[in-house]
């Protein structure tokens, strides 16, 4: 699906008159050579590493405002950029993905900078590349890292494409060597995201250069490595491959068919861009799996390149307001996949959180809208997965406790299908979140807010080992505790399974058909269906069955039909009130 274009509130002040001066490149001091991220970096499989060969990880904020009419980063109308950057730094943040457009090519003047009492007084006449050169300077003398993004063509909005009518490919290339040779003796710049969000109609492999991004970026990636060979080239991803869709810029698909070849080896990291429902609708949050199967899309669309060791992998934008359950599910899976692990140590994904900025309109940022205090529900989520000193070791001072490990797990009963459990709370310094079902060794499921879980589509007269682990909200997870196994009964009897289908929906209502099957021997006598809502949905009528609601759970019994022959099906259907929804069914038969 594609993303919608960011909403951007309005900026608070015009800027004051100032008078153009030329533009001069202030080259910050190298760092000493024994400190971690020192440097130009460079790749080796999926690790970003130093000038000295140290693993490194990109953990940073998106600044945005030089691709808007400003054309300069937004807030400076409120507090100096100094004073932004040390905060950026004090929080565990190490990078900047700043975004521009072509327009501050143009000589462009900043808009809405406050000079009152000496604030942002040495960016006073400068042009928009005047006011970049300070920021990339003072990013040096404090530690960050500098990643340049084109983002648009010009400040109007986003473009599918890399080039439009006004702003054609050589200009596009041109004002990337341009920035690739201002700082090519700066070393805190360490690349550039070449453009934004591509999207339909953009392609990846398709051998069509209007419109295969993937050679775009080798003819852009290369011009920028031939005036300075030392920088990193981001390539973002398309939408679509393969007729599969994913976020503008996410879809990473088709990277390991069709790689992005560079003249200069070792330069290359691919970049991804992950969203949540605040910012659109896609069809994996309504999965009733979801969370769990965000994995598997993550390690489909760009994932599989970091875990096969092809290419390093940069997450340039993710973000969300919070303001929704499914959201804040989102984030903490999100976390939890780009988590520093013993697998993966200090070479694990990198990642710039959108944004740093509060005038995102669908997202916030880490700022909340006075500029200055600290949304600390939203920089908890991503302390974790911090590395301030550019290694794999999270920012000091966050949460790294464990919950204790859930204690008294039991199997409550059994069906011919069916298993079902509960535990003890677990504590935690902060507060449990949620719980890890393991069913072998595998991750099955995460249950929120609950000590219990019915694992449904069992086999009858079947042996399955269960453990849990609990998580807190940032991310911690407890050791598993001890395993219990559960014994499916025997199905001689009857024992069946349902499943949902939805067959038509509109704004506040649906119809659904749900099949009965017996996986028994014999035929069943009767059978009941049972399911719990969790959106808030409900039954309005039935037919083939009898309805009967308790709070959010919802039970269906056969009415005429409750005798199935052995292998047989029968099917009942309702009208639902709410958004469509298909919930884990539990089937009983008798």
């Amino acid at each position: 699906m594609a993303r919608p274009l960011r909403r951007l509130r309005g900026t608070l002040a015009a800027a004051v008159g100032v008078a153009l001066l030329a533009a001069t490149v202030t080259t910050a001091p190298a760092r000493a050579a024994t400190t971690l991220g020192a440097g130009y970096w460079h790749t080796s499989g999926r690790q970003i590493l130093d000038s000295n060969n140290q693993p490194v990880r990109i953990a940073g904020v998106n600044w945005f405002g030089f691709e808007t009419s400003n054309y300069v980063a937004h807030g400076l109308w409120t507090r100096d950029y100094k004073s932004m950057m040390d905060q950026m730094k004090s929080l565990g943040y190490n990078t900047i993905r700043l975004p521009y457009s072509d327009d501050i090519f143009k000589n462009t003047m900043p808009q809405s900078i406050n000079y009152s009492g000496g604030m942002n007084a040495d960016l006073a006449g400068l042009n928009s590349l005047g006011v970049m050169d300070k920021i990339v300077a003072y990013a040096g003398t404090i530690g960050l890292k500098i990643i340049l993004d084109r983002h648009r063509p010009d400040s109007s909005g986003q473009t599918a494409l890399w080039y439009t009518s006004a702003v054609p490919e050589s200009t596009w290339i041109a004002d990337l060597q341009a920035l690739a040779t201002r700082y090519q003796n700066n070393p805190a710049v360490i690349g550039i995201d070449l453009h934004n969000e591509p999207h339909d109609p953009a392609c990846w492999g398709c051998g069509d250069t209007t419109k295969d991004w993937r050679l775009a970026a080798e003819r852009a990636g290369n011009a920028v490595l031939s005036v300075n060979p030392n920088l990193l080239i981001f390539v973002e991803g398309v939408q679509t491959f393969n007729g599969q869709s994913d976020w503008w810029g996410g879809n990473l698909a088709g990277a390991g068919q069709f790689p992005v070849v560079l003249n200069v080896a070792n330069r290359l990291v691919y970049s991804a861009h992950d969203y949540a429902t605040s910012v659109a609708q896609q069809s994996w949050f309504t999965d009733p799996t979801f969370p769990n199967n965000m994995q598997a899309i993550w390690d489909t669309y760009w994932g599989y390149l970091f875990k096969q060791n092809i290419a390093p992998v940069w997450v340039g934008e993710f973000g969300t307001t919070l303001a929704s359950t499914t959201d804040q599910t989102w984030l903490r899976t999100l976390v939890n996949y780009l988590r520093p692990t013993g697998q993966y140590g200090g070479d694990s994904f990198s990642w710039t959180f959108w944004s740093w900025n509060p005038d995102s309109g669908d997202t916030g940022g880490i700022l909340n809208d006075d500029w200055t205090t600290v949304n600390t529900t939203k920089d908890a989520y991503l302390a974790g997965i911090k590395a301030p000193g550019f290694g794999g070791q999270p920012v000091s001072g966050g949460d790294y406790t464990a919950p204790s490990v859930p204690a008294g797990l039991t199997v409550t009963g059994t069906t011919p299908t069916t298993a079902s459990l509960k535990w003890n709370a677990s504590t935690d310094n902060v507060g449990v979140t949620d719980y890890y079902i393991y069913r072998g060794s595998t991750l099955l499921t995460t249950v929120y807010g609950a000590t219990t879980y019915t694992d449904p589509g069992l086999t009858p007269s079947t042996a399955y080992t269960y453990s849990v682990a609990a998580v807190d909200a940032a991310g911690n997870a407890s050791a598993r505790s001890a395993a219990v196994t559960a014994t499916t009964t025997s199905a001689a009897n009857g024992g069946c399974t349902a499943a949902m289908q939805i067959t038509t929906s509109w704004s506040g209502g649906f119809i659904a058909n749900v099949t009965v099957t017996n996986v028994g021997t014999k035929p069943t006598a009767s059978w009941t269906v049972t399911w719990t809502w969790t959106g808030g949905q409900s039954v309005a009528s039935m037919w083939n069955a009898t309805s009967t609601a308790s709070g959010s759970t919802e039970t269906a019994t056969a009415q005429g039909n409750g005798v199935i022959a052995a292998g047989g099906s029968t099917t009942f259907g309702f009208q639902g009130n709410g958004g469509a929804a298909t919930p884990i069914l539990t089937c009983t038969a008798t």
